[in-house]
């Protein structure tokens, strides 16, 4: 589902897509935050977004991740690459082993694709956030 289009809105940094995902989260009802959201920023050649979508809306644990989804609509609107994030409802931004999975399927499939993975950040509570690729992860 499609959150935002053509903003133009550029992002340079990882604390700054935590704080665009983490706003969108706050616009969602309560009962729904609670749950992990799984979402893929499109970004064109200079890093503007062209659009965010919400690939998965999961349970208070996980949420289903492939990388078809992923890539669906990146694909279709010709973006030049992605950056992958989620929320930690537990509010512990860590990445699990999961998480770390996940990111290395990503990027192999943008690979193969021609759609570069930038950064996997995961959201957690109080402004925190964690950059796989900060960490070395990606």
């Amino acid at each position: 589902m499609i959150i935002k289009e053509h903003t133009g809105e550029k992002v340079s940094s990882s604390c700054e897509v935590a704080r665009v995902l983490s706003a969108i989260l706050h616009t969602d009802n309560e009962v729904d935050r609670d749950k992990e959201h799984f979402w893929v920023i499109g970004l064109n050649t200079k890093n503007v977004i062209k659009f965010i979508d919400l690939v998965s809306l999961g349970t208070l644990t996980n949420a289903l991740i492939h990388p078809r989804e992923v890539f669906r609509l990146s694909v279709m609107k010709g973006v030049c690459s992605i950056i992958a994030g989620h929320n930690h409802p537990s509010g512990d931004p860590t990445p699990s082993k999961d998480d770390v999975a996940i990111t290395e399927r990503l990027k192999h499939a943008g690979d193969i694709l021609g759609i570069s993975v930038l950064d996997h950040v995961i959201i957690g509570d109080n402004n925190q956030f964690t950059s796989l690729k900060e960490r070395g992860l990606l």
